[in-house]
């Protein structure tokens, strides 16, 4: 019998490999620090390739994949893996999210007491023969309040550990339910009220085009004097300059950095001048434990999809059964991206999502997978890629105290099928409603009960306004201005002259002063720009 020929071209736990090895339907071989022309020239022999962050699987490998059934990454992070070329090939892509959050959670509240302490100061000074106690007073961290700025795993963890210590947590995030927040032992404040009451700050949020410089010279200025800050999360999120600058002027009593908005972190970095920060070169996941789970966890999942099919924590296929994906994967697709869709038009927190299925969709049996595929959707936006898939999203949603229902019916309002999702929070609903005019082509028929029809895809503009003359000409004339083409213009309103929501799709994105001056005209309710 022929057998399925594995590679792992990053070094992994050898538990990992000698599970491979174990395994009477795989061969595998283990060639580790190969360069790319290197892994260019052997793919093509392998079904399945195990990678960690070092091994860059581009497109033009995965052309060259011929055989290659799968990619698995021992760890969260796929954005060493070209997750579109995959796709478009057939691969599926797996990760293993969850496997290091207690390393990345240890690492954070070590981050913190190391910094509260000066212990690496403290040690350099010792080693270099100098026994010098005035120079290293430190801070307590028991009944001092430490602001979470991120509720995921990792947030949740570092919460909980916190709590251990005897500190009192509040927490910043805007899509945490405040019943979640409460089972939690968390109290919920909005971002300036954490950075004024917290003595503590860790950053737990991902990089994302909102969470860039998201810790700024502003925020800094509404810190209490004396503060600390932690971060362990993402380069990029703290502004590097301006954090400089808190801590020379002693803004900042001290903080803890163990990722930089450029990697591996220059030597002339300014940052490194400065005694009140202690930093770690990105080893929030570097456990012996944390390696030794995702290793094992990653070969397990490639060894049973390959004998027998059965696919787990993939990021960019559906987890479910065989024979219903060809079937499920239009509606999938569509689900996904009303999900996405209605996440990025809704304001505030999330308390309840619904989906309504109507007419012969019902009927398919793969409802429970769709909902996940909206739930991915919804989530997606707000938290980054990594870690958000159909197997984990309910389990975040959960943590967040998200209700998921579904809701279904045999009338579908005049389509052969139709999918509405519903989000409810802050005491308001907002819903988009789709269906597939042919198998290959989705389409939101519907944006909270307004009809209108439109392609859900790439970038577009939602906007909100009073059904008054020359609102899109105004408009037209802005966008034309920066440069920005309409590739399609959707209308949709009720009764002439009222309230009326537009839908516009364009070849590239709108930066913020383009979107700012859409708001600012006469009848524009609103306008956010949508990204599928």
């Amino acid at each position: 019998m022929a057998k399925y020929k594995v590679l792992v071209s990053d070094s992994i736990s050898s538990q990992g490999v000698r599970l491979l090895e174990a395994e009477p339907e795989i061969d595998v071989d283990v060639k580790v620090g190969m360069k790319p022309d290197e892994l260019k020239a052997c793919i093509g022999d392998y079904h399945g390739l195990i990678v960690r962050s070092a091994t860059k699987v581009t497109r033009e490998i995965i052309e060259a994949a011929d055989n290659l059934k799968v990619v698995g990454r021992a760890g969260t992070g796929v954005d060493n893996i070209d997750i579109e070329a995959a796709t478009e090939k057939g691969i599926v892509v797996m990760n293993t999210p969850g496997g290091n959050t207690v390393a990345a959670a240890e690492h954070a509240i070590s981050m913190m007491l190391a910094a509260a302490r000066k212990i690496p100061q403290a040690h350099s000074k010792l080693k270099a023969g100098k026994w010098d106690k005035k120079s290293f007073m430190g801070i307590e961290v028991h009944n001092k309040v430490l602001g979470v700025v991120g509720m995921g795993r990792i947030g949740s963890l570092v919460c909980e550990m916190a709590q251990g210590l005897g500190m009192s947590v509040i927490a910043y995030d805007p899509y945490l339910s405040h019943d979640g927040a409460k089972k939690m032992g968390v109290t919920l404040v909005d971002l300036d009220e954490l950075f004024s009451q917290a003595d503590f700050i860790s950053i737990h949020a991902p990089a994302t085009p909102e969470t860039k410089n998201l810790i700024n010279a502003d925020a800094f200025s509404k810190m209490k004097d004396g503060a600390v800050l932690v971060n362990c999360a993402r380069g990029g999120i703290v502004d590097e300059d301006a954090l400089y600058d808190a801590l020379k002027s002693g803004k900042l009593a001290t903080a803890a950095l163990d990722v930089f908005a450029q990697e591996p972190l220059p030597a002339d970095s300014p940052l490194l001048e400065l005694d009140n920060l202690v930093v770690t070169p990105h080893l929030g996941a570097s456990t012996r434990e944390a390696q030794e789970v995702v290793a094992v966890a990653i070969v397990h999942q490639i060894i049973e999809y390959l004998t027998k099919g059965i696919i787990k924590n993939a990021v960019n296929v559906p987890s479910i059964k065989p024979e219903l994906v060809g079937k499920a994967e239009p509606y999938l697709n569509l689900v996904e991206k009303l999900g996405s869709f209605v996440s990025q038009i809704s304001k505030g927190r999330m308390d309840e999502l619904v989906v309504e299925y109507a007419g012969e969709v019902v009927e398919e049996g793969i409802t429970p997978a769709l909902t996940l595929a909206a739930l991915t959707g919804i989530l997606s936006p707000i938290l980054g890629s990594e870690g958000v898939n159909m197997v984990s999203a309910p389990i975040i949603a959960k943590n967040r105290g998200i209700k998921v229902s579904e809701v279904k019916s045999r009338r579908s309002e005049g389509y052969v099928s139709l999918i509405r999702i519903t989000l409810k929070g802050n005491g308001e609903e907002t819903s988009v409603a789709g269906t597939l005019i042919k198998e290959d082509a989705p389409r939101i028929v519907m944006v909270n009960r307004f009809p209108i029809e439109a392609e859900p895809s790439g970038y577009m503009l939602y906007f909100k306004n009073y059904d008054r003359p020359g609102v899109i000409g105004r408009l037209g004339t802005i966008l034309g201005d920066a440069g920005v083409n309409i590739a399609g213009f959707r209308l949709g309103r009720v009764h002439s002259g009222e309230l009326a929501v537009a839908l516009l799709n364009v070849d590239q994105p709108i930066d913020q002063e383009v979107l700012d001056k859409i708001r600012e005209l006469p009848n524009i309710i609103d306008a956010i720009l949508v990204s599928l």
